[in-house]
């Protein structure tokens, strides 16, 4: 068991401090956060280049080291020795909080494991922003961060959170959204989502409503894929998961094919069949079964 009294004056180590940064608006950085980072001798950032514009901005002139997800384990040891030798650290990622689908959980945990201690300060975050904002059941919630770039692996991620009753919360890129959309439709069926992009920024932007709807809309307003994106989804309800229960962990394709063979049916009964069971378009099962 350890315990760690975070303020007791006592320590004969440094510190490490995990600073969460602004995710857009440079006024959401907090003055505890800047009073740190002029503090400590060194400051370990996501991307030395960005953070070196925010440390401007505030006119901080700390030692600056790169900490990221391709050296983050080389660079570690360093880091730990600077503890370990009395000396304060903060740990910055280029937008919120570190460690939360950003490089500092490894860092965090060999502090823990070293006996150094570890302060985390309170900031901005993009999924709890937008999990407020969404409109969405706030009781409850799964953040997951950022899906599976392979379709067949992010379906399989899908499909294991779709009995969840908790709101949903994932991270993604412009260059992906759509596609992420259409795979919740598919497996999670016509659900309430709030997406929410460039949060805290000069075009901030929700959009709510149902996911076939959103997906439309995007097909006729390409500025709506611009920005980095919070997906914010409506979990499962109990009708939802006795009703689906069944056929819950099958592909469209699988499902279309079930129909096809305990029925006897046509492709094109089948998939009107699976199109109103999910409540999605028929057009979405059409083209998951013929592609």
């Amino acid at each position: 068991m350890q315990i760690q009294n975070s303020f007791s004056g006592s320590a004969s180590y440094g510190t490490l401090f995990v600073v969460p940064t602004p995710i857009g608006n440079l006024e959401d950085i907090t003055i505890r956060a800047l009073h740190t980072l002029k503090s400590v001798s060194v400051i370990a950032a996501e991307d030395t280049r960005n953070t070196k514009r925010l440390l401007q901005h505030f006119e901080i002139n700390q030692q600056l080291v790169s900490y990221h997800e391709h050296n983050k384990f080389s660079r570690e040891q360093s880091l730990l020795e600077k503890l370990n030798a009395g000396e304060d650290i903060a740990i910055v990622s280029d937008a919120g909080m570190p460690a939360i689908s950003d490089p500092g959980y490894e860092l965090v945990v060999s502090a823990v494991e070293s006996g150094y201690p570890v302060v985390v300060l309170p900031g901005a975050n993009a999924a709890l922003c937008a999990l407020v904002g969404s409109g969405l059941p706030t009781n409850a919630f799964y953040f997951f961060g950022f899906l599976p770039r392979k379709k067949n692996e992010k379906q399989q991620v899908i499909h294991r959170l779709k009995e969840m009753q908790s709101t949903l919360l994932f991270y993604e890129s412009p260059h992906r959204v759509a596609d992420t959309l259409e795979l919740l439709l598919q497996v999670l069926g016509d659900r309430q989502v709030a997406l929410a992009r460039e949060l805290t920024k000069r075009y901030e932007e929700y959009t709510r409503g149902k996911l076939s709807d959103i997906i439309e809309s995007f097909q006729t307003n390409e500025r709506m894929l611009k920005g980095e994106f919070c997906i914010v989804v409506a979990g499962n309800t109990m009708e939802e998961t006795e009703d689906n229960s069944w056929w819950g962990v099958l592909s469209l394709e699988e499902h279309v094919n079930h129909y096809m063979k305990t029925e006897e049916v046509s492709s094109k009964e089948a998939i009107k069949k699976v199109a109103e069971e999910r409540r999605i378009p028929k057009r979405d099962v059409y083209k998951a079964y013929h592609v």
